[in-house]
């Protein structure tokens, strides 16, 4: 995949991105992250995100045993992120639209 490499996407919307095909611990995120947009998230800006996203509801740690701790999607997530991926289609159209006008 072709790197996003102009204004890459908030760190937050990328996780939620992630975490809308399952469940997964921050270094599974960063690596989900850079195999579909081809961007690396460090760490302080994954684990920033993950801080703000778990404070608004949008997503949550699953309990388990292991050292690392899961997080997946809310339900108030996933209504969030279906939300912000309608205004980039609309936004995505509407650019392509006046793009091939004269």
């Amino acid at each position: 995949m072709t790197p996003l490499r102009t204004h890459p996407p908030e760190p937050a919307l990328l996780i939620m991105l992630s975490l809308a095909s399952g469940a997964r611990h921050g270094h599974a995120m960063m690596l989900d992250i850079e195999a579909f947009s081809g961007i690396r998230v460090g760490p302080g800006s994954l684990y920033g995100a993950i801080g703000r996203l778990e404070r608004e509801d949008l997503i949550e740690p699953i309990d388990c045993d292991e050292r690392r701790r899961p997080y997946r999607l809310t339900a108030r997530g996933r209504e969030s992120l279906q939300g912000q991926v309608a205004a980039l289609e609309h936004l995505a159209r509407l650019g392509s639209e006046r793009l091939v006008r004269p």
